[in-house]
């Protein structure tokens, strides 16, 4: 990473109506359930190779619940403050959003988001309740502070 750039980590953004714990428990249990009926031999018929199809599957569901939410490959959500972008990546399967210092028009911190408003026009909102632990939410305000005062950008806190 480039000395002068700050990634701040984002927990995931917890909107599953079923939690972590709960997937994960269900994909091992259908694993669980799957490996019992080939090892018994249980409802054998020539429609047995359904149970290996289903465990494959049940094998990619876990292999999906663990690298969404956990962080298998390193950091998946973050907000980065490079030299001359804002960069937010909400995850593993979401493409990296950059907004450039020249096309920023002003930037607003409230106290659970950070808006960013674009020379065009636009507004784009970026989620703090993913920033977690004071220590970060501290960091974080003193890196879009020194963000906007490097690029001459109006800051205004609503704090």
């Amino acid at each position: 990473m480039h000395p002068d750039s700050t990634r701040i980590r984002l927990q995931p953004a917890n909107t599953q109506r079923i939690p972590f714990w709960g997937q994960l428990f269900l994909g091992l249990l259908w694993i669980a359930y799957t490996v019992a009926l080939i090892v018994t031999g249980e409802g054998k018929s020539d429609m047995n190779f359904l149970h290996y199809v289903f465990l494959v599957f049940s094998l990619v569901y876990l292999g999906y619940v663990l690298v969404h939410n956990a962080p298998v490959f390193g950091t998946q959500s973050y907000l980065e403050f490079t030299p001359a972008y804002i960069v937010h990546k909400d995850g593993l399967f979401r493409p990296k959003q950059a907004f450039a210092a020249e096309n920023i028009a002003g930037l607003e911190l409230a106290p659970q988001q950070l808006r960013v408003q674009l020379k065009e026009g636009g507004t784009y909102s970026l989620s703090l309740r993913q920033v977690k632990g004071a220590k970060r939410k501290r960091i974080l305000r003193e890196q879009v502070r020194s963000f906007a005062a490097k690029h001459n950008l109006q800051l205004r806190d609503a704090q």
